[in-house]
This record gives C-alpha cells, structure tokens and sequence, in this order.
C-alpha cells in the first residue's frame, strides 16, 4: 500500500495519522486537523474462496459481493485472555471464505478488534473490515477511530457505523454541528473510510428516522424469526432500507443462542430478569433460524461464534440455503411466540 501513498501539501500522509503518539493524536483529532488532502482507498477486499464457498448477494450500492454468512466480532472474539482461540477463528473464516467481518470499539472494549487485527495485519485485502463508534460526538468518535485502526493494524476501514441507535434523543446528538456523523463524513472525505453506517437493535423506529436524514450506505439491523412479535424491524424498517438500496446486515440471528432448542435455561432465580422475562428453551433450530433470516431481503447476516466447529456449521447453512416460502416463513413465527421475549431480549420494552 506505500506505493499508493501520496503527500499533501502539508507532507502529512494517512499511514503517518497512525503513528502520532496517543497523546498527540486525541488533541490533533479534538483540534479538528485531519489531513487536508484525501489519499486513495485500496481496491476492495477480494477473497478467492467466496465465490466457492457460499452464495453471494450486493452490499447494497457500493458494488461489493458480500458472502451470505459473515463473521461477527463477539461470542469468543470479544473475551479476554481468548486469544488462543479467537484468532484461529478469524483465521479460518477467511480460509472458509468469508469476506466480511463485523466488530466494535466497545466489544470486549477493545479485545475483539485487537484479535481481529492480528490476522489483518497479513490478510487485509481478504475481507471487507468493519467497526464501530459507540460515542456521539465527533470528537469522541475521531478518538475512537484512531483506537480502532490501531488495533485492527490497518491504515482504513470499509465501513465505519454508528453503534446501536435507541432513542431519538441520540439522533438528535449524532446529527448535531460536533454529533458523530460530522466524524463520519471527515474520516470519509480523507480516505481512511470507504463507507458509513448505522446499528441497532432496540426500536426500528429510531433507525428508520436516521436513515431518512441521511444516506448511510448500510444498515446492522437486529432480525430473527421472533421479530414480528415486537417492534418488528421486518414490518417497520426492512422495507425502507431496501428502498434507498442499502447494504442490509441482519444479527442476532440466534438471539446470543435463546431462540434455539438447544439453549438450556438458566434456573429460576425469584428475580425478574432485566432483559427478558421468558427463561425457556428455544423452539427452533440453526438452520431454522438462519433460514428465516436469508429469506429476507438482506446482504448478509453476522454471528459471532465461539469455535471453529460452529463457524464451519454456519458457512455449511450458507452454502445450503434455499429461500422459505410464506407459509414456512409463518410457521417458524408462530413457533417462536411462546419465546419471543427472550429472543428479543435486545428491543425496547415498555
């Protein structure tokens, strides 16, 4: 990539924003001095085992191919003292054929991203790299920026979001003068960004409004086979999305595990839980799960994974998918009612 480098008139260059001191950089970034004169992005990431591996689908309009599984950033990725097993994780996805992978500033704070960015370091322009800023300001999230490439080992991101949107109050901050996405469009006019994002989980509402005000390239929206049990993003926000033909990430696809047969139910303890109030095992299985997810209009979906063994499992349900019809759509909604508070233990509720 130094061949692509090119100074300004300032003789700052984007790999020199990586190496001022930490201290230097957060008041280099507070001041607002980023480089005056954008750099060329790289080429996109091109994995050779995706086509191979899994179908494919567009991110949208950015004229990426992404695989219909990606890798999340959290399960083992996110835990300390893991990295014996994180890495190989993210080293086999790609392997796999995986060509997009999802993290955070705030997952493990910071561990995930420092996992990820040991096998970015060499294998870079295999996947398209994502991350997020969980802060609202713009000079909160420049700090944060700096922290994630830093961490990841690389000098750009493909995609830079604003992590979890849940209240209308934190539209309003992120679309203020210094709000977030001030950050967003200076990281992506000097080059260290490719495209810009939104998340969350907790009420489609909140993301639909922030998508009307500006065009985010992509959207990480929380959709399982619950969903239209409660504040359904299916209902509420897929279809907006898909009007302004935006990059559709689906998670929390297995509900962190709630939603399968397999998950065993923590035993009562008297005490109402915060998240939610259902405490049962789940009613469907993986690839019902998946399934369900695929056969929306979305790009691809992201789960984290805890092993190689179900990483594996999930690039297989890629590989094998087929499209549900309405009536099969249905029946996996209606098998979910009796446990469609813990699968959405992550929307708003009351």
């Amino acid at each position: 990539m130094d061949n692509q480098k090119k100074k300004n008139p300032s003789g700052f260059e984007r790999r020199d924003f990586l190496k001022v001191g930490t201290a230097a950089t957060v008041g280099f970034l507070a001041r607002g001095v980023l480089p005056q004169t954008a750099h060329a992005l790289p080429p996109l990431p091109s994995n050779a085992a995706t086509p191979r591996a899994m179908p494919t689908r567009n991110l949208g309009r950015t004229g990426y191919c992404v695989g219909a599984f990606s890798l999340g950033g959290q399960a083992a990725i996110e835990k300390s003292n893991n990295e014996e097993v994180a890495v190989p994780i993210v080293e086999r996805a790609l392997d796999l054929g995986i060509n997009y992978i999802d993290t955070a500033a705030m997952y493990g704070r910071g561990r995930s991203q420092g996992y990820i960015g040991q096998v970015m370091k060499r294998r870079r322009s295999e996947t398209f790299l994502a991350t997020k800023t969980h802060n609202r300001t713009r000079d909160g999230s420049l700090r944060l920026l700096e922290e994630s490439l830093r961490l990841l080992q690389t000098d750009h991101l493909d995609l830079w979001q604003i992590h979890n949107l849940s209240r209308m109050e934190q539209v309003e901050q992120i679309f203020a003068p210094d709000g977030a996405v001030q950050a967003l469009l200076e990281a992506r006019e000097q080059g260290i960004v490719r495209y810009l994002g939104v998340t969350g989980h907790a009420d489609p509402h909140v993301l639909a409004e922030a998508i009307r005000r500006f065009p985010f390239d992509t959207i990480l929206m929380a959709v399982n086979a619950a969903d239209k049990h409660h504040l359904s993003f299916v209902d509420h926000l897929l279809p907006l999305a898909v009007e302004k033909q935006m990059g559709i990430i689906g998670m929390k696809v297995p509900a962190r595990g709630r939603i399968l047969s397999s998950f065993a139910a923590p035993a009562p303890t008297g005490r109402p839980s915060r998240w939610y109030k259902d405490s049962r095992s789940g009613t469907l299985d993986m690839r019902e799960a998946v399934f369900y997810v695929l056969s929306q209009p979305v790009s691809t979906i992201i789960i984290g994974c805890d092993s190689i063994a179900q990483l594996e499992q999930n690039v297989q349900l890629a590989r094998e998918f087929t499209p549900l019809n309405e009536q099969q759509l249905a029946s996996l909604v209606d098998r979910t009612q009796p446990i469609h508070r813990q699968a959405l233990f992550f929307r708003r509720w009351g």
